[in-house]
């Protein structure tokens, strides 16, 4: 370097050159088996061959058995320390083009379990997709100051980087909810209010020294279900329309049967919790205004927060089964209930099951009232129920006699008045 600055560029050199050298770096010794090398190669390579091209490579055999060599690496070549490394260079110079090849293609049939995680993924993905949803791929990492907006999260059981690259990328989340928020707000800010998203990711925490890991599927809906048209009016993407996307999930999966809950998260201002055999599924709602204020979004976003490692729990429990499509009508019979305003649809639901095991098929709310012409504290519900036979067809005798039955039950168990 110093005589082409002479030679070009008309620098002089002014004194001796010091060579600062404390330690010596020795050469290094690799032992390699030719097995191993006809192995990773795919063909033997003669022995000969062999020490030749490490010859060539400035590698010298410091011993020869009838197994393998044992060599001497330059210290210089620092990337070749390994056998693997030392096969690498022997096929490079050997060549990979003088390597046959057999035109036998070779296959297996995979083994792995239809429950395996990726797939259930990419099964609710496609779901979630179609139903006009964006997945989002979030960081891990978050700020530690968002453990205050939560009770149920606490300071202490953050899980803590080591060398942070900013203060708001120090910590991974205990929550997937936030980092949510900040995409929400960000497309808010950016005039894109009508957002339906979707996050596969884990949460993350430290209790006491024991790290805990778990997998969450989220989804955050704000804003109209579609774009603005002529031919349709704008439509909320509400509450229910969050219950009906997380229903037809679990249908998708097999889950069904689970116990309907309100919420105890401290994140919703109401919201339903899901359970089956004490397990959480899912808890969603209408998220809290001082949460949302807080990420400057000033309209209602509706958020989901899935256990997904319970839902594989659970889903591997559920054989799917397929039936032939019934020969036979169904059966369609109505009730004007008139009921209590605690009484939920959920609790004519279940009775109506309890009642009729064989015959009913689908029990739906169709209209809700209130307001004039009911008494204090009441709401009329119509419901509507679905009878079917698959071996014959069914009589108005037979359909009569369970509409009473289901009438009995609903007066006995809820008070209920027909209207």
């Amino acid at each position: 370097a110093a005589i082409l600055i002479q030679e070009v560029a008309g620098g002089e050199i002014t004194s001796d050159i010091s060579d600062f050298y404390p330690n010596k770096i020795e050469d290094f010794q690799v032992v390699i088996n030719f097995d191993n090398i006809t192995k990773l190669v795919g063909e033997e390579i003669s022995k000969e061959t062999i020490k030749s091209i490490l010859s060539s490579l400035e590698i010298k055999v410091n011993s020869v058995t009838e197994s393998g060599l044992g060599l001497i690496i330059p210290f210089y070549r620092n990337d070749v320390q390994r056998e693997a490394d030392v096969i690498e260079e022997i096929l490079r110079v050997y060549g990979y083009n003088n390597i046959g090849f057999s035109n036998k293609l070779n296959a297996s049939i995979s083994t792995t379990s239809r429950f395996e995680d990726h797939k259930f993924q990419n099964i609710i993905g496609d779901l979630l997709v179609n139903r006009g949803f964006f997945e989002l791929l979030n960081n891990s990492l978050t700020s530690p100051g968002y453990t205050k907006f939560l009770d149920t999260l606490k300071e202490e059981h953050n899980v803590e980087v080591l060398n942070p690259l900013s203060g708001d990328l120090s910590v991974l989340r205990q929550s997937i909810l936030f980092s949510g928020l900040e995409s929400v707000s960000y497309n808010i800010n950016r005039k894109r209010k009508d957002l339906k998203f979707f996050e596969f990711g884990n949460t993350y925490h430290d209790f006491n020294g024991i790290r805990e890991e778990n997998k969450h599927l989220s989804l955050l809906i704000t804003g109209q279900k579609q774009k603005e048209r002529w031919n349709s009016s704008n439509t909320t993407s509400d509450f229910f329309f969050t219950k009906g996307t997380i229903n037809s999930l679990l249908q998708k999966i097999g889950i069904q049967n689970y116990t309907i809950s309100p919420t105890k998260s401290d994140a919703l201002s109401e919201g339903l919790n899901y359970t089956l055999n004490k397990l959480s599924i899912v808890d969603f709602g209408v998220l809290k205004s001082n949460i949302l204020k807080e990420f400057g979004i000033n309209q209602e976003v509706i958020f989901a927060d899935f256990n997904w490692s319970n839902i594989l729990k659970l889903s591997q429990r559920k054989a799917i089964k397929y039936a032939p499509t019934p020969k036979f009508p169904e059966v369609k019979r109505d009730f004007a209930l008139l009921l209590d305003d605690k009484v939920t649809f959920e609790e004519i639901s279940s009775i109506a099951s309890k009642t009729e095991k064989k015959l009913l098929k689908e029990v739906d709310l169709f209209d809700v009232y209130t307001g004039k012409n009911l008494p204090d504290n009441k709401k009329s519900y119509a419901v509507s129920f679905i009878f079917q036979d698959v071996n014959k067809t069914l009589t108005d005798k037979q359909v009569d006699k369970i509409m009473n039955k289901l009438q009995q039950n609903f007066e006995k168990e809820l008070n209920a008045e027909l209207r």
